[in-house]
Parts: structure tokens; C-alpha cells; sequence
């Protein structure tokens, strides 16, 4: 029965829903082993070398919750680096990589910035170089 029903939208139909509702999932996070890389709706593209990575940072702002609240600043060597708002499509694909990837990924800090509804930065990861 559910699978008639959901069968009667379009995968478009959904995404394109989602991000009304949610318009950081316009935004998109994808990696490879060499690149992460967020690209903006307006076409603009950021991107950081895994290898000049130097910090994870998460800024918490009390905009929410019906503005984007959370964003990922990822900060890399000669001022490269990327921003994505929490909620970005592919945001849960990169978190898990960094988790895997990155020694001394913390994720106590990590659980207490996504609890945080305050103007705050969280420190998740540095490079010990």
C-alpha cells in the first residue's frame, strides 16, 4: 500500500520539495580522494585539497530553526577551504568520511555543536602539522 502511494511522486517531485523546505539541500558537498568540494546553487564552487586540510570547524548560529543554523567550515592551506550550511545535500556521506579519515576526529564536540542554538564556533578537527 505505502509503496503505491509513494510510487505516485516523482523523485524530482520529492527533491525539489526538500529543498524548498529545506534550502540547504541546494547546497552539495562531494569529495574523492583528493577533493572536497561544495557547490552553491548560484554556481559558485569551493574546494580544499584533503591533503591541505588544516581544520573542521563548526559555526552554530541562533538563526535557526527556520534559518540555516549550522555550517561546516572547512579550512585548508593558502586560504583554500569550503563553507556548507548543515543540511547540505551529501552532508552525511562527508561526515562519516571524515570520521574515518581524520585522526582525532572529535566527536563529543561534534555532538555538542549540533546540540548547540547559540552563536558558537566548535573546533572538530585540526591537522597536527
Amino acid at each position: 500500500m505505502l509503496k503505491k502511494l509513494f510510487g505516485l511522486f516523482k523523485k524530482s517531485e520529492i527533491s525539489a520539495t526538500k529543498v524548498k523546505l529545506m534550502p540547504e539541500a541546494s547546497v552539495i558537498v562531494s569529495f574523492d580522494d583528493d577533493w572536497i568540494k561544495s557547490s552553491k546553487p548560484d554556481g559558485l564552487v569551493e574546494k580544499v585539497k584533503w591533503c591541505d586540510l588544516k581544520a573542521v570547524i563548526i559555526e552554530t548560529t541562533d538563526d535557526g530553526p527556520f534559518a540555516p543554523d549550522v555550517f561546516w567550515i572547512l579550512v585548508g592551506e593558502n586560504e583554500t577551504g569550503c563553507v556548507f550550511p548543515g543540511g547540505a545535500t551529501g552532508e552525511e556521506e562527508i561526515l562519516e568520511e571524515m570520521q574515518k579519515c581524520l585522526k582525532g576526529f572529535d566527536n563529543e564536540t561534534f555532538i555538542q555543536a549540533m546540540g548547540s542554538c547559540n552563536n558558537n564556533k566548535f573546533l572538530i578537527w585540526k591537522s597536527k602539522d
